[in-house]
């Protein structure tokens, strides 16, 4: 299953075209989790499953930002580029979520609109709203966007947990990697066996922090030649396999026990399922394999899902407060591909007309202000030589 070869610190690693197209369909995932709430399906339990593409894009996030780390980059760089990548979308898409979520005066009857509150809003525009638990807080402004609180910390942290594991191999990495997935089992079980312990008060990037770790361990693994020996079809089995036991009751007693505690431990055997998943694409990619994610068409939507998730909650809820929420049923299928047309529309919108040309325009300007400093630095080398 494990396949290595000598350790290789290359100065560019090839694009993971494959990640990308799969971090659509976690996207995906999250629109069907939101979806319910306006048209649940009789599979409701089974779409709820969609939320855990939150998970996959913390992991994902920590294998590509290690993966695709080039030396001499600096920290000040790192953090520039990290902000022009998420922050024009996510304010547009936070001007567009305020008249949805807000309202002067709030109708008790539409749950998710807050009064109005600009000192909430702008923990909102400074991505702080994550480190408080309070529902009101923690999914102000546009409600998606308190992952990216999470990000941001995961970014802050990244160049000193890089710097961490720039001494290990392979083997430590994923040693790594394994006990934080051991740990989180056995947190999990601390918190069943311990209602006090469940209820610390831990902040919630904190409590996120080990899925972005074990994205960056795995990453760096690779990078040093390890590569997982597992097709990925067998991955995907595994979690249908796994999807079928957290939603399906069969009845058959002897199962009961073992479905329990998987159920009870749902969250970390779909980090499993997660680390596992990326472990395997990225591998087949690297290998040369062939891989349909790679097609440009999902491509261009792997590179158009955050501007999904920033504004599918915001189209959902916008129909939502109109023709209100609708009876369990299939009959609510009939507002999944309209609803899904719009939101994507708006996410092309949002990533051509502001997310990619603001962030070239931002890369552009730090890189030419260092060029410009660079040339100053040089000069003034040059006017304090000594003449020969």
């Amino acid at each position: 299953m494990f396949v290595s070869a000598p350790a290789r610190p290359p100065l560019a690693e090839p694009r993971l075209e494959s990640l990308t197209g799969l971090r659509w369909w976690a996207a995906f995932g999250v629109f069907f989790y939101h979806m319910a709430n306006l048209a649940p399906l009789p599979i409701v339990e089974l779409l709820d499953l969609g939320n855990y593409g939150v998970m996959f894009f913390f992991v994902l996030s920590g294998f590509v930002l290690t993966w695709s780390a080039r030396p001499g980059t600096t920290v000040g760089t790192f953090y520039w580029r990290r902000f022009a990548r998420i922050y024009p979308a996510h304010f547009v898409a936070l001007l567009l979520a305020i008249p949805v979520f807000y309202s002067v005066d709030p109708d008790p009857e539409q749950w998710w609109v807050k009064p109005l509150d600009v000192g909430v809003l702008l923990l909102s525009v400074l991505l702080i709203q994550g480190w408080w638990s309070n529902p009101v807080i923690l999914f102000s402004g546009n409600p998606a966007a308190w992952t990216l609180t999470v990000e941001a910390f995961f970014y802050a942290l990244h160049p000193w947990l890089q710097r961490v594991l720039a001494v290990l191999r392979s083997r430590g990495a994923l040693i790594i990697a394994i006990v934080l997935i051991a740990l989180s089992f056995g947190w999990r079980m601390l918190e069943l066996a311990s209602p006090a312990v469940a209820s610390l008060p831990i902040p919630v990037p904190v409590t996120r922090l080990a899925e972005f770790a074990i994205g960056m361990c795995l990453a760096h693994a690779m990078r040093a030649g390890w590569r997982l020996a597992l097709r990925p079809w067998i991955v995907l089995t595994g979690g249908a396999a796994l999807a079928i036991v957290l939603t399906y009751d069969s009845g058959t007693a002897w199962l009961g026990p073992v479905r329990e505690f998987v159920r009870a431990t749902q969250t970390e055997w779909i980090l499993v399922f997660c680390t596992l998943l990326i472990a395997t694409v990225a591998t087949r990619d690297a290998l040369g394999g062939r891989s349909w994610l790679r097609q440009g068409w999902m491509v261009k939507l792997g590179e158009a899902s955050y501007a999904f998730y920033l504004v599918h909650a915001t189209v959902i809820y916008f129909v939502l407060s109109f023709v209100g929420k609708q009876s369990l049923g299939w009959g609510g299928l009939v507002w999944y591909p309209p609803l899904f047309l719009a939101a994507l529309a708006l996410a092309f919108a949002l990533h051509l007309g502001v997310e990619k040309p603001l962030e070239r325009r931002m890369r552009r300007w730090w890189d030419a202000r260092l060029e410009r400093k660079r040339a100053a630095a040089a000069a003034a080398a040059t006017e304090a030589a000594p003449s020969s």
